[in-house]
């Protein structure tokens, strides 16, 4: 399966879906749904131009174009994969003078699983059903894998845009190795090891956080932030679950609209009487019913579903910041108290006093820039939010308005106004 990225990202997003009348046409349904009004400018602009799926890995073309001299060439492209993506990611945790600003969040790992058995569970029952019913549902499951597809190229996407917005990431070697290196870059996934390593390392993690966490900040400002991101994380958290409920009900209601209007269609071709031909003009509205009761579903979770996994991301790589933050103020604290210790017993003076300075230096170095992060992360998300649920709201009415439609023209039908 290939896709295009770019501006005809989410083109095909519904393919598979019968079009309706005009009022259930949508237009540039693109997966950029998943707002993140990125600040970028002209001298580094990244998308992912193409990507293939070849069963589990997916290969997505990186084009770039940028006039940093910092490149050998104005515009150029390469093929990365996820692992590499998590590598990037990764790096920029893993260094030290990033410390004091929010790591996009790595985009989550491509998943076709679901869909696949889907698939093949249809195969496997094409024998229990009417060539009409199975090509509908081909097509259906078709289209939500595609559209699975594009939204995992999407997510990858806004990452390294995140990236190369950034005043201080887009500068980083490891980034223009990326973008640039058109060979493999030889990166693996985690071994089993590895994985162990890391959840002992989250556990040792959240045990200090604990401690980290009883600490009085000197700050008022950060004090507030904290209190506030562990309130908001757990609420975009609830309404993610929530979001993905609401979501899957409407996908149901689609299919029950789709058994429904089958059921109907086969009793309307038994005969030519009156009540067949009944069956089927209520056939033909269950399955215009159907249609945007599965694009709801889809607005629903493109719009608000996608937008709110999204910002758990984040919220949790701004909660990871004020760790950090957190956790050098601990170290400053206790190199004073070290140094006060060393002073009265006139040892290891100088040693105490480098030390301290150096902790001072460096919680001074986080503060600075993690309280303009924090403040553009506020900015981000409430523009992001208010376009997107503006934009869900407006489609919502839109839908409504063609049920609406729909209803009073089958009724005209069966009454024989028209």
């Amino acid at each position: 399966l290939r896709a295009c990225a770019g501006p005809r990202l989410g083109a095909a997003m519904m393919e598979g879906l019968d079009d309706g009348p005009d009022f259930l046409s949508e237009e540039d349904r693109g997966l950029k749904a998943i707002n993140v009004d990125l600040q970028s400018d002209a001298a580094l602009q990244v998308d992912i131009s193409d990507a293939l799926s070849e069963r589990d890995k997916v290969k997505f073309t990186v084009h770039t174009k940028s006039s940093l001299p910092n490149f050998k060439q104005n515009e150029f492209s390469v093929v990365r994969q996820h692992e590499e993506f998590i590598w990037l990611h990764d790096s920029f945790v893993e260094n030290e003078d990033y410390a004091g600003y929010i790591i996009p969040p790595a985009p989550p790992r491509p998943d076709f699983d679901a869909s696949r058995e889907k698939l093949q569970k249809l195969g496997e029952g094409e024998g229990s059903m009417t060539k009409e019913e199975f090509t509908k549902m081909k097509q259906e499951l078709e289209a939500e894998y595609l559209a699975i597809f594009k939204k995992t190229v999407a997510m990858h996407e806004v990452f390294l845009c995140r990236v190369a917005a950034h005043p201080i990431l887009r500068k980083d070697l490891n980034f223009h190795v990326f973008l640039e290196y058109n060979q493999d870059l030889s990166v693996r996934g985690k071994n089993k090891k590895e994985k162990l390593e890391d959840f002992f390392k989250n556990m040792v993690k959240s045990a200090d956080g604990v401690i980290v966490s009883g600490v009085k900040d000197v700050d008022d400002f950060f004090e507030h932030e904290r209190t506030f991101l562990l309130e908001y994380h757990n609420r975009v958290k609830d309404a993610s679950a929530k979001s993905d409920r609401m979501t899957r009900s409407h996908k149901s209601a689609a299919d029950d609209y789709n058994r429904i209007g089958s059921s109907l269609y086969a009793l309307g071709t038994q005969d030519s009487t009156d009540i067949c031909k009944f069956f089927l003009k209520v056939s033909e509205l269950f399955d215009k019913t159907r249609k945007i009761e599965a694009r709801v579903s889809a607005d629903e979770d493109l719009k608000l579903s996608d937008l709110l996994k999204y910002y758990l991301r984040e919220s949790q790589a701004a909660k990871d910041l004020l760790y950090r933050r957190s956790r050098s103020l601990v170290d400053y604290e206790n190199a004073n108290k070290a140094l006060d210790k060393a002073r009265a017993k006139n040892k290891d003076v100088l040693q105490a006093e480098t030390s301290q300075q150096l902790c001072c230096q460096k919680f001074e170095k986080i503060s600075e820039s993690a309280k303009q992060e924090l403040i553009d992360f506020k900015t981000r998300r409430v523009a992001a939010f208010r376009k997107n649920l503006v934009e869900l709201a407006e489609l919502e009415l839109k839908h409504a308005k063609g049920n609406l439609q729909l209803l009073q023209n089958c009724l005209a039908v069966l009454n024989g106004d028209t």
